[in-house]
This record gives C-alpha cells, structure tokens and sequence, in this order.
C-alpha cells in the first residue's frame, strides 16, 4: 500500500483553515472572516498555484461528505425542541416557506433561461437556498450536479445572510418569529448563524425553518422533476 501525501494535506489545510477562521470570527465579529467566506478563500488561494481541480480536492477530502449523513439526522432535533412554536405558528410558517421556496426556485430556473445555461447546472441552481444535506440529494434527483449545488448554496448563504442584515434595517419585521424566517428560509446554515447574532429567539426560529424547508423541498422533489 503506496502513502498518498495530497489527501492528508488537504484535509489538514481544510480543517486549519476552518478551526483558524472559526477562531477570528469570534474574536473580531467581522463577518468577512466568519469560515464561509475566509475557508474557500483560502482553499482556493493554495489550489491555484497548485493546480488543483475541484474534483481532485473533492476526491482527497470525500470523508466530509459523509458527515451530512449524521447531520441530516440530527436535524429533527430543533423540530422536536420547537414543536410548541410550530404547533403555534404552523400556517404562518407554511406560507412563508412555501412563498420563500417557490421564488428561489423560479428565479433561480428564470435566471438559467435568461444565461442559457446547460440543463445540469440549472438543475445544479435550482436548490441553491436550502441548506447543503437536503440540497445535494434534491439536485441529483433533479439531474444536477450535487458537488456544484454545494458551491451555489454556499455562495447563495453568505449573500443572503449579508443581506439579511441590511433588510432588517429596512423591513418593518417586529416579533422574532418574522426575523428568524427571514435568515432561515433565504440563507439556510449561514442565516441561522447570523440570526444568532440578532437573538436566540431569532436564531431558534431560523434553524427550525431551514429544516422545515429543506424537507418541504425535498418532498416537492417528485412534483420539481415533473414541472422542471
């Protein structure tokens, strides 16, 4: 059995990188080194001048994808926490994700018609705002490219909790309930995060409709292949 030195590097660069920016995110705030945006920007600044594809750093770090499996599960754990919440608010969370759900997906299948983009990176995009677990498989039933959907609901993460933030000062959002969702049905794993920060009430709102959605989505699934 040969010693292959690239995988144990890049999973070493993967989790410093993760763990280093974890650490300045909570020492400074600053949401430009929060690990979402610090931790792809420095894995891609090493892979350049390697020239390292994404399916060979995909291949050498492949043990993180199966995290998704407990994680996936361990979702129905903020359901079971906020089944009061939910038993209390269960229509207005229903539209709101329903409402939330089909304009991502509209815009996101109207924005590959406008760019004309191939058939399996606009089934790639159409997941892109519910969080990764749910996101991958949806876009494999749809045809896609699971691996692209993560960059897409990375990237549709970081913008959405930016966004967020700034919406927030704009939008007449007074109880909790309506801020927590904002970050939850738009921004997934980094709303939820970012809802966090605005208040626990918020954030706990926030991680119970990213979950909701991800599942109502992954339902939709039979229907999304048949419209789309």
């Amino acid at each position: 059995m040969t010693f292959e030195p690239m995988p144990i590097f890049w999973l070493l660069v993967t989790v410093l990188a993760y763990v280093s920016s974890r650490w300045l995110y909570r020492r400074t705030g600053r949401y430009l080194l929060s690990p979402l945006i610090l931790v792809p920007t420095v894995l891609l600044a090493i892979a350049l001048p390697l020239h390292t594809a994404y399916a060979e750093y995909s291949t050498n770090t492949h043990w993180l994808m199966l995290v998704l499996g407990p994680v996936t599960v361990a979702f129905a754990i903020p359901i079971w926490q906020q089944r009061a919440l939910l038993a209390r608010h269960w229509p207005a969370l229903l539209i709101g994700m329903l409402a939330g759900s089909a304009a991502s997906i509209g815009s996101s299948f109207g924005l590959s018609k406008v760019f004309a983009l191939d058939t399996s990176v606009a089934m790639s995009l159409v997941p892109r705002s519910i969080t990764t677990p749910f996101a991958m498989p949806l876009a494999h039933d749809l045809g896609g490219v699971p691996e692209l959907t993560a960059v897409f609901v990375m990237c549709t993460g970081v913008f959405g909790a930016a966004l967020g933030g700034v919406l927030l000062k704009w939008l007449p959002l007074r109880t909790a309930l309506a801020r927590g969702a904002l970050f939850g049905v738009g921004a997934h794993g980094a709303g939820v995060s970012r809802a966090r920060e605005v208040g626990g009430e918020e954030g706990s709102v926030a991680g119970l409709v990213m979950v909701l959605t991800g599942l109502l989505n992954l339902f939709a699934a039979p229907l999304l292949v048949w419209m789309l």
